[in-house]
């Protein structure tokens, strides 16, 4: 091995790096530009996410004296080092992307940032107009005499910084004024233009009218700013009495964190940049001096607007399955034999329908599922709740410490349970994070569960966005697993020996290890081996040793992992049998698929978690084997296209960074769009089948 390298890749700067491939995606010219300007607000809000979460635990770890060095040796300080410095860098990068490709390259298609400089007399009276009537009569200045009357704003949003003049009362120091925006008012102020959709943003509306503010004063500078506050507080929920106020106690401290990320426009001056770093208590490495607008994950809406069509991707409908008729009940479906849904390819109706089904089926007697995060106006909690106030017995476990889906998952947890729902937050000191619906119907036959498990959340918007997998069955195995999941999850009995299912965190370590482990020996004893496994993290170490010494045996180890990945593959020695790759492409990589060629008898997996200590230990998790021979096929089918992308794929180094995949055949592979052309061509085998079928027997010589 080579000496110069740890064992294990930072898990930090292994996240950063997967920002940077998506940030690559919004760099890249052969993109539609509304696509591109999407990617690069997503880089933005990770980031902003980032800063919250990662890097305000780590300065709290810091401020601490924490010295113990991660699973790579490093420390806390030292990490806030790496970070500061590839952030900065990738921060340029943004920039330079924004300012100099994506807003001229937008303005020419037809969506036009105009500057103070640049308005024309109509566009300034248009201004003025909406200044004076909706922007005037909502924004508050605020004079700051003394550090301690600074206000305490509002975490990631928009403000602006006014110097003002020195007088008498100050002895010749500049004063200075903070005027925040808020979160309601709009930032892209529409302006009327000829032959495209031009619009100013907030701030510099302000920073135009900024005398209005603070008549009789001269105004020496305006400057907009953003601010990042620590938002890594967890709920102890075995101190607290009450989880739902102990959470909203959570919240609250949220709103009071400290300043881990000061964002200010390059051209700041020195005496007000100072201020500002007294006053919020920043450091110098903490202050980022940006050349364009604030705030680029604002920038989403943009690529929302009306028209363009252009300068996005062609669309990708998701397919209805070809194992799913929409005129048949969807138990019929399911009794016929599983089926198995691969997202956003294929339609997450099925699901919907299926809890919406049993909602309103008068032989439905209970509803048992699991909730982590769901849209706005959730057409599955809406069915939860009608089958409640229809009597059927509902019950949800709601995780409420859902990180940054809190409040809303507080309040529909208390319409839940104003229905009648039996709700159930969770189990103290984890997260519950698996995903599985029980249906339990009444038929001729007797008691039968129908049972959905999945890799993605209960959500029909992010189903649309994200690639995960369901399955949906009457296995009576897998029934019987999932009523003693939930028996485990809401009571306090002890776990049963489940027939089929792993759970985390009680079980399901241990069996990768041993699936792992398997393998190992059987390429020891020469027999054939092989894993293959797409997760969106990989970061536990004693899984990456356990991997490590599968692949010094011999076994070959393909991963394709998203984001986080520890782990070093090709280091002679030590992982020279394992590769990863990543893909970054239009929808988001959720899955989580294992495979295991366990002496020819092929074991196929999906799961909940990926390989993180969080997800082994400190949460509920499930791993749900698939064994009806074509869901597993198509499983399979998914794993072999992620791990031979040639597109989309980038290949992890052993020094940490990323490669484009290159093949030498003449077919270029990329897996989403080969995963939407056949759930296409299904669709149309499935419709010519249905025809053939149907279509009326004639006799020999009766041919019209």
């Amino acid at each position: 091995m080579n000496q110069n390298f740890s064992r294990f890749i930072n898990r930090e700067l292994s996240w950063l790096e997967f920002n940077q491939r998506v940030l690559d995606e919004a760099r890249d010219p052969k993109i539609p530009l509304l696509e591109r300007l999407k990617f690069l607000a997503i880089t933005g809000s990770n980031l902003d996410e980032f800063f919250m979460v990662r890097v305000g635990g780590l300065q709290m770890l810091s401020e601490q004296g924490n010295a113990r060095p991660d699973p790579a040796g490093m420390s806390a300080d030292r990490q806030l080092e790496a970070i500061s410095r590839r952030i900065h860098r990738m921060t340029a990068d943004q920039y330079e992307c924004y300012v100099e490709e994506l807003e001229p390259g937008l303005a020419q298609g037809g969506l036009r940032r105009v500057k103070s400089n640049e308005l024309t007399d109509r566009q300034s009276t248009v201004l003025q107009q909406v200044f004076e009537e909706e922007i005037w009569p909502v924004l508050t200045p605020m004079a700051i005499r003394e550090s301690k009357e600074f206000p305490l704003l509002i975490n990631q949003t928009m403000n602006v910084g006014v110097q003002l003049k020195p007088n008498e009362e100050s002895e010749g120091q500049p004063r200075f004024a903070v005027i925040p925006l808020g979160r309601t008012t709009n930032r892209f102020i529409t302006v009327p233009s000829d032959g495209d959709n031009s619009y100013v943003l907030l701030e510099d509306v302000v920073a135009r009218h900024i005398d209005r503010f603070f008549p009789g004063e001269e105004v020496v500078e305006c400057v907009p700013f953003r601010l990042t506050r620590n938002a890594d507080f967890s709920l102890r929920d075995d101190l607290a009495a009450d989880l739902l106020s102990g959470m909203e106690d959570i919240l609250a401290a949220r709103k009071k964190g400290e300043c881990v990320r000061l964002e200010i426009a390059a051209n700041v001056s020195n005496a007000t940049l100072e201020f500002l770093q007294r006053t919020l208590e920043v450091a110098g490495d903490d202050v980022y001096l940006l050349p364009g607008p604030l705030d680029l994950a604002s920038f989403m809406r943009l690529t929302e607007a009306q028209g363009f069509d252009s300068l996005r991707y062609e669309q990708w409908p998701p397919r209805q399955s070809p194992q799913v008729d929409p005129t048949e009940s969807i138990f019929e479906t399911i009794t016929r034999g599983d089926v198995l849904l691969y997202h956003p390819f294929h339609s997450f109706e099925p699901v919907q329908r299926f809890i919406e089904t049993a909602a309103a089926d008068p032989d439905v007697l209970a509803i048992k599922q699991t909730l982590y995060r769901t849209s706005r106006n959730s057409p599955i909690v809406t069915a939860l709740r009608r089958a409640a106030e229809r009597g059927k017995y509902v019950t949800a476990i709601v995780e409420l410490k859902a990180r940054f889906d809190e409040a809303r998952n507080m309040e529909w947890a208390r319409s839940l349970e104003q229905a009648g729902v039996q709700v159930i937050y969770g189990v103290k000191g984890l997260k519950t994070h698996a995903k599985v619906c029980i249906v339990v119907r009444r038929e001729p036959h007797g008691i039968q569960r129908y049972v959905h498990f999945g890799t993605g959340n209960y959500n029909e918007q992010t189903a649309r966005l994200y690639t995960d997998a369901s399955l949906l069955t009457a296995n009576e195995d897998l029934g019987a697993d999932a009523t003693a999941f939930f028996n485990a999850v809401t009571g306090y009995s002890q776990p049963q020996k489940f027939r089929k299912i792993d759970i985390a965190p009680l079980g399901l370590r241990e069996r990768i290890l041993e699936l792992i482990e398997g393998e190992t020996q059987r390429k020891r004893h020469g027999q054939k081996a092989r894993i293959m496994a797409k997760l969106n993290s990989l970061a536990d170490p004693e899984v990456i040793d356990a991997l490590y010494a599968a692949s010094q045996a011999g076994v070959k180890i393909s991963l394709n992992v998203r984001g986080i990945c520890c782990l070093r593959p090709g280091v002679q020695g030590l992982s020279e049998n394992i590769t990863v790759v990543s893909i970054v492409d239009r929808f988001l990589e959720h899955s989580r698929i294992l495979y295991f060629y366990h002496g020819g008898d092929e074991r196929v997996y999906i799961s909940s978690a990926d390989w993180m200590p969080r997800n082994l230990d400190r949460r509920v998790e499930l791993l749900v084997p698939v064994e009806d021979a074509a869901a597993r096929d198509r499983l399979l089918g998914v794993l072999d296209l992620c791990l031979n992308d040639t597109v989309k794929g980038r290949r992890l180094q052993p020094d940490g960074s990323y490669k484009r995949v290159t093949s030498k055949k003449k077919s270029a592979i990329r897996s989403q769009e080969q995963l939407f052309q056949l759930a296409g061509e299904a669709v149309k085998r499935a419709v010519q089948s249905r025809r053939t079928t149907l279509e009326p027997h004639r006799p020999d010589g009766d041919e019209e």
